[in-house]
């Protein structure tokens, strides 16, 4: 009896200065912390670098004037809209023998942003303000190329050898409109080169 007290003892103080081995502690991992993005709401690139390039267009076009846009070359209702900067660019294709000249032009804007919608539904007035008796306008289904977009095409029974599609669209606060007109148009073209053109607005 005393023998069995003695090892419990025993036991008792070897398990107090010797505990019992734990497994090591789970680790805690902390999940990393997204790093929010942020997309500008206003384009965050100049206006030249939004336009057209000779690389962008169908074989057989060529370069003709590219520019920026002066503040003095645009209307009172413009500049009461915020405009602040503008670019131009132009491209032809001519086939002399065929008597077949066609254009494609793009005119980029940047306004205020909080005008953007009034700017839209001006110009998209101002294209069917040209409706006459002699002019049509067609409106066209297209693709979004960014926040609204009206597509169009414009004949003039005066010059049926002439026809004209256009695309205006706006996106962050820019405006713009890509047009391809004369004897042979591509309807299909012109929007892929709007999609490039809304592309390029960063």
């Amino acid at each position: 009896m005393a023998i069995l007290v003695v090892v419990l003892f025993s036991a008792g103080c070897l398990s107090a200065i010797f505990p019992n081995p734990q497994g090591p502690a789970p680790t805690q991992t902390t999940a990393p912390t997204p790093v929010p993005t942020t997309i500008s709401p206003v384009s965050t690139i100049p206006v030249s670098q939004m336009a057209l390039q000779p690389s962008d267009m169908p074989s057989g076009y060529i370069l003709k004037d590219r520019s920026d846009i002066s503040y003095l070359e645009m209307d009172q209702m413009s500049q009461n809209l915020g405009w602040r900067a503008g670019y131009s660019v132009t491209y032809y294709r001519l086939n002399e023998q065929q008597y077949d000249l066609t254009t494609v032009s793009q005119v980029i804007d940047l306004y205020t942003l909080s005008n953007m919608n009034t700017v839209f539904n001006v110009q998209e007035g101002a294209v069917t303000a040209q409706e006459t008796g002699t002019t049509q306008i067609y409106q066209l289904p297209c693709p979004n190329m960014g926040d609204q977009t009206f597509a169009y095409r414009k004949t003039d029974s005066e010059n049926p050898l002439l026809t004209t599609y256009s695309i205006i669209f706006t996106k962050k606060d820019v405006y713009e409109e890509v047009t391809m007109s004369g004897t042979t148009t591509d309807f299909e073209t012109l929007k892929e080169l709007a999609q490039t053109a809304a592309g390029r607005i960063q």
